[in-house]
């Protein structure tokens, strides 16, 4: 809910609640395969904003620690190890990370158009993996990760916190319990009203072709002149990254998919345009759409980056008995109930008087009124984290927690790749003007 650079900043302060990872310790039952004093020995791949701010969380998790670090940028070598110390060994080339026997784990938070060779080399070299999201690029990267991360037996998880969250686990439970009735729709949103929330992040007053590493950095997308807007700002070209659909609609899929348990939607519609950010960006500011879900609900998204409020995350979950709002700002989830009334009620004023009498008459002999029993129902309930609850450190518990017990973890590559395919869709359905079909199950677009 803030911007990145304030995020980075409370990362490395903030009073985190490591007993809250407790609600989900009964995923970790068994013994762990390794002595839990043993140091997991964590490797950095993509030291950029979201990989610092991942790093400051993962590192307070008991029994982990960053021995290495690999990005294409020098400067981002430099400052990690003025955080983390001088004796880690920097690269910009993450092979050489995976060639070292001493790395137990990565983290991949390089930009998407690197998120599938990252992470397949990673799991060939026999390191587990926790990969930030959104999974994919491209539809045919999802298989691959997939059966690379089974036909390897390692541990991937992927990085959409909210799976973790205890505000999402109590909703998932409250939803389950027919707290709102039958759910028909969810409407969702993350809009911004900043310069940074919009992608436009600083750029270092060093860089050149000498400290960045642009041809490692474009990788397999097409080969231009060393931009430096590219390289710092990458989330604004579809050749790098996966517009608002993967930045941010991702996170809403990976919270819908997780309360609601659904696979995934089976169509959708968008729409959306450059309608502020006209500064040579070819990803969409604004975006909307529309999701149909085979469990009888439609799903509702948008993101506006030029949102005149403050920046906003939210859930409405509507049934049939009431509603759930999940509030990002205050990482809360409440539910109001309105109970179906008992009676059909009545429509006679348009009738001739003497049928008005007779009708209600009968009315009342069918449906007699009835003295209220017991307490009045509660209306109103609400949830709300803990002050300095961070979801984001508990993903990384999960994580961890699986890389020693070798159990599954609570976000798989299954699951990262139904996330991010959906939201996807976004982007192939404004690109062909068109509505498009999706089966959830295969994971295939029809």
């Amino acid at each position: 809910m803030m911007d990145r650079r304030k995020f980075i900043q409370a990362a490395a302060s903030a009073t985190l609640l490591t007993g809250a990872s407790g609600r989900l310790s009964n995923l970790f039952a068994q013994q762990p395969s390794r002595s839990p004093n043993d140091n997991i020995q964590l490797a950095l791949i993509g030291a950029g904003i979201q990989g610092q701010a991942d790093t400051h969380f993962a590192v307070q998790v008991p029994g982990v620690k960053l021995v290495a670090v690999a990005d294409c940028y020098d400067g981002r070598l430099t400052h990690v190890k003025e955080l983390w110390g001088q004796d880690l060994f920097t690269t910009r080339d993450y092979r050489e990370i995976l060639n070292r026997k001493d790395v137990d784990a990565v983290l991949i938070a390089t930009p998407d158009h690197w998120h599938k060779q990252a992470a397949v080399d990673s799991l060939k070299a026999g390191k587990d993996v926790y990969l930030e999201k959104p999974m994919i690029h491209l539809y045919s990267d999802g298989p691959e990760i997939i059966e690379t991360a089974k036909s390897t037996h390692r541990i991937l998880q992927v990085g959409s916190q909210r799976v973790s969250s205890i505000v999402y686990a109590k909703a998932k439970e409250l939803l389950a319990s027919g707290a709102i009735g039958k759910l028909n729709m969810v409407t969702a949103r993350w809009d911004r009203n900043s310069s940074t929330g919009a992608w436009n992040y600083s750029i270092p007053l060093d860089a050149s072709p000498e400290t960045c590493d642009w041809p490692r950095f474009l990788g397999s997308a097409p080969k231009i002149p060393f931009n430096a807007e590219r390289f710092f700002q990458w989330r604004k070209w579809k050749d790098y990254g996966s517009g608002v659909a993967g930045d941010l609609f991702v996170h809403l899929f990976s919270g819908t998919h997780f309360i609601t348990g659904s696979h995934g939607p089976t169509r959708a519609m968008a729409t959306g345009g450059l309608r502020y950010w006209k500064d040579g960006r070819d990803a969409d500011d604004v975006m909307l759409a529309l999701f149909d879900y085979p469990e009888g609900f439609n799903l509702s998204l948008h993101v506006n980056f030029v949102d005149g409020g403050e920046e906003s995350e939210g859930f409405l979950f509507t049934g049939s008995e009431g509603l759930m709002e999940i509030d990002g700002r205050t990482n809360s989830v409440t539910v109001t109930r309105t109970p179906p009334e008992k009676e059909p009620g009545y429509t006679v004023s348009t009738f001739a008087d003497a049928m008005q009498k007779a009708y209600v008459e009968q009315y009342h002999q069918k449906y007699p009124a009835q003295h209220p029993d017991g307490p009045p129902p509660q209306t109103v309930q609400t949830f709300t984290a803990p002050a300095g609850y961070s979801d984001s450190y508990d993903h990384f518990h999960n994580f961890f927690a699986s890389v020693r017990s070798r159990q599954p973890v609570v976000e798989d590559a299954t699951f990262g790749f139904r996330a991010a395919g959906a939201a996807l869709l976004s982007n192939v359905s404004i690109e062909r003007d068109s509505v498009v079909h999706w089966n959830p199950e295969t994971m295939k677009l029809v």
